[in-house]
């Protein structure tokens, strides 16, 4: 689902000693986690959808009621090398996310709740304040085998400085398929911020923007091109849970695809023009 598919990481975190740079298992874009001291810093969450679209096209769960999507990610960033400062400037970062939802018939094989299994590993690097770039891999099955697996490989860059360019906090990914389907997928997007109080754990608005781009039949095979805009806002309250840093995030997003975008969604996804998403999730990192 574009930028803001990564749950797990807290939209505009409060200002704290550390953040680290984390990756996003569907479409590779980089976010930053407010963490505590140390240098592994393990990262849990938890999120219930209306629906699982990845890159603006259908992933096995259509945007509706009737199965309800929920997904675990369990991962986390160890900090490999500081600059003199104390600040990290290497990191070591990884995620899987599972996806789990009522099975259709055609989901025979067990465990047929278990539809969607993303792995992704990540090596980033700050070379300034405010920019993060990092190289990644990932591998996507389906447990149940509705669908194929596929390896990707990604770099990504994201830049959060203390300028006007970083309140809009840029960010672009560009993705190759090693394994499945071929093609090359682009995003880029913007992210900016909005405290809605002045209390340092107040609540923030973000409004996430983002457009994607699979070249060459990324989508399908002879697909050609297709494009998708992603648009819309969530609000993010920081909490402290169990020692960790915590956010509880409710989200909306609508989906905009090109006409044939929409046609490869058909029979099992809609083919709607817009497609609304709402995700409501829950991130903890120690």
């Amino acid at each position: 689902m574009a930028l803001a598919a990564t749950l797990v990481c807290v939209a505009a975190p409060p200002a704290s000693a550390q953040t680290v740079p984390f990756i996003d298992t569907e479409d590779a874009t980089l976010s930053e986690v407010d963490v505590g001291d140390g240098a592994v810093h393990p990262i849990v969450s938890f999120d219930v959808r209306n629906g699982d679209y990845a890159r603006g096209a259908y992933d096995d769960d259509d945007a509706g009621l009737g199965r309800v999507p929920v997904h675990v990610a369990i991962g986390g960033a160890a900090v490999l090398k500081r600059r003199a400062d104390g600040e990290g400037v290497l990191f070591l970062t990884g995620q899987s996310s599972n996806g789990f939802h009522a099975p259709r018939s055609d989901e025979r094989s067990r465990p047929r709740s278990w539809y969607e299994s993303n792995t992704i590993v990540g090596l980033a690097w700050r070379p300034v304040d405010g920019l993060s770039a990092a190289g990644a891999y990932a591998i996507k099955a389906s447990p149940n085998g509705v669908a194929g697996t596929t390896h990707e490989a990604s770099l990504t860059f994201l830049y959060t400085g203390k300028d006007v360019v970083g309140f809009l906090a840029p960010r672009f990914a560009a993705t190759t398929r090693t394994k499945g389907q071929g093609g090359f997928y682009t995003i880029v997007g913007i992210a900016p911020a909005f405290p809605l109080t002045r209390a340092e754990d107040g609540p923030t608005l973000t409004v996430p923007v983002s457009v994607g781009a699979g070249w060459r039949s990324f989508y399908a095979a002879d697909s050609g091109d297709r494009v998708y805009g992603s648009a819309g806002m969530s609000v993010a309250q920081p909490l402290k849970i169990a020692g960790a840093k915590a956010s509880l995030q409710g989200e909306i997003l609508a989906l905009v695809r090109d006409p044939q975008l929409r046609r490869l969604d058909a029979p099992g996804g809609t083919t709607a023009s817009v497609v609304p998403l709402a995700t409501i999730s829950i991130a903890m990192a120690w």
